[in-house]
């Protein structure tokens, strides 16, 4: 299992704006997340989230975004043997 690849967009005083791309298997590690956030797909496909409650697949779709709270502890893999996901997450300082 590799690393997700994170690009930072903007970082300013009022948002941080990342890109995520996940090959095969790519996982975040476990993080907590310490702004609200908002998650703008890029691709569909399905990620796996490793909960504090247990695990989840979670779908993603292209053009369909979601909102999360502050305090969002997980690691988010990507199950596909073939397919890359990528996603814009823009966090709202």
């Amino acid at each position: 299992m590799g690393e997700a690849t994170p690009t930072q967009l903007i970082d300013n005083d009022r948002v941080r704006v990342t890109e995520w791309r996940f090959g095969p298997g790519d996982a975040t590690g476990q993080h907590r997340h310490e702004y609200d956030y908002v998650v703008v797909p890029v691709t569909t496909g399905d990620l796996l989230l490793k909960e504090t409650d247990g695990d989840r697949i979670a779908r993603i779709e292209l053009g369909k975004p979601y909102f999360r709270e502050e305090g969002v502890e997980h690691d988010v893999i990507n199950p596909s043997e073939s397919d890359e996901i990528v996603f814009i997450e823009v966090e709202l300082k």
